[in-house]
């Protein structure tokens, strides 16, 4: 049993693709710190001295400081100010995956074929040199071919 189990891990993409999860995971907490910490706060500061992590709509009655007060006391709220920075995050994820895949696209230029070497006889349709004369199989003569 754990002789097929490891032969299950180790065999083929799994272990790249559990790298790659990895680094994916880690690469989305810095995009997370990088929208949370420095974007937002730009832009909050922009229009008008605003922390979008702060706004929220608070259902419960009681009056709360600050949306992180409301999400620890339970408070039944919505909190579209973090809804806002989790749009952040995904768009400049989706992007920067875009860019990455343009790049790696324009990386892998397409192979060109190989200059045929060969063409069919006309007669007996046998794969024969380009500048042949004469069919070596079917013994016709190619005239113009």
């Amino acid at each position: 049993m754990f002789k097929g189990f490891k032969e299950f891990i180790t065999r083929g993409n799994l272990p790249q693709i559990a790298v790659a999860f990895l680094i994916g995971m880690a690469f989305a907490a810095l995009v997370s710190s990088f929208i949370n910490d420095l974007i937002m706060p730009l832009i909050g500061k922009l229009v008008g001295n605003v922390d979008f992590a702060n706004l929220y709509i608070n259902m419960s009655g009681v009056a709360y400081e600050s949306a992180a007060a409301a999400r620890e006391a339970g408070a039944a709220a919505i909190y579209y100010g973090s809804f806002i920075n989790s749009i952040a995050n995904f768009l400049i994820i989706a992007l920067v995956a875009y860019m990455i895949l343009r790049y790696v696209q324009r990386m892998q230029k397409a192979e060109e074929p190989a200059p045929a070497t060969t063409k069919a006889c006309p007669y007996c349709k046998t794969a024969i040199p380009l500048d042949a004369v004469r069919c070596p199989h079917c013994t016709s003569e190619l005239s113009g071919s």
